[in-house]
């Protein structure tokens, strides 16, 4: 019998992609959404945890950056495996090396493009509107030091309408991050598990 994997996700605001991928995983055998660590108290994300009754941890910067806090609670929860859904701040180097290549990300952009420092949410979309870009899309990739440089992983694109908005570009970026961000992170995990 392969060890269940736990999965810690990680996030700022509003948690939906939290929740379609803890619903993904809610009847799968091996993989377990065992937390979620957000960094905003007031982030809907914790909303979200209490509703699906996964517990929840909320750590502020300096639990992040100045001490091993969140290393020692990833431990204590036996967590295998990190997502970031929606986190915004770069991941401290005592968590990356506790997690090296176990720890991945979604990009509403096709990386290269579009990525980077201040790059996230409406921020992208918009730049790409701006840009008159023909297709956007998602990028999952593995994370590292810098943002949005980790290797990617997946990427699947959708195409931009003449009178697409940054905010009907997102509705369809959801909609590429639902169907595939929960799947993809299946196959990275798959991978994992017969690796070890």
């Amino acid at each position: 019998m392969e060890k269940e994997i736990n999965i810690a996700i990680f996030g700022s605001g509003n948690g939906s992609n939290a929740q379609r991928i803890s619903e993904y995983f809610a009847d799968k055998e091996g993989i377990k959404i065992a937390t979620f660590v957000v960094n905003k108290k007031d982030a809907y994300m914790i909303e979200r945890a209490k509703n699906l009754g996964i517990p929840c941890r909320v750590f502020g910067r300096n639990d992040f950056y100045n001490t091993n806090n969140v290393t020692d609670y990833l431990k204590e929860m036996d967590i295998d495996f990190v997502v970031l859904a929606g986190f915004l701040w770069l991941v401290p180097e005592n968590i990356l090396q506790t997690y090296q290549r176990r720890i991945v990300n979604i990009h509403p952009a096709l990386l290269p493009l579009y990525g980077g420092k201040g790059m996230y949410g409406m921020n992208v979309h918009q730049a790409v509107i701006d840009n008159k870009e023909q297709e956007s899309g998602i990028t999952i990739h593995f994370v590292d030091e810098k943002y949005d440089e980790g290797t990617t992983i997946f990427q699947a694109k959708c195409n931009i309408a003449p009178d697409d908005t940054a905010e009907t570009l997102a509705q369809k970026i959801h909609l590429l991050e639902y169907e595939h961000f929960p799947v993809v992170i299946e196959q990275v995990v798959g991978n994992l598990q017969h690796n070890n």
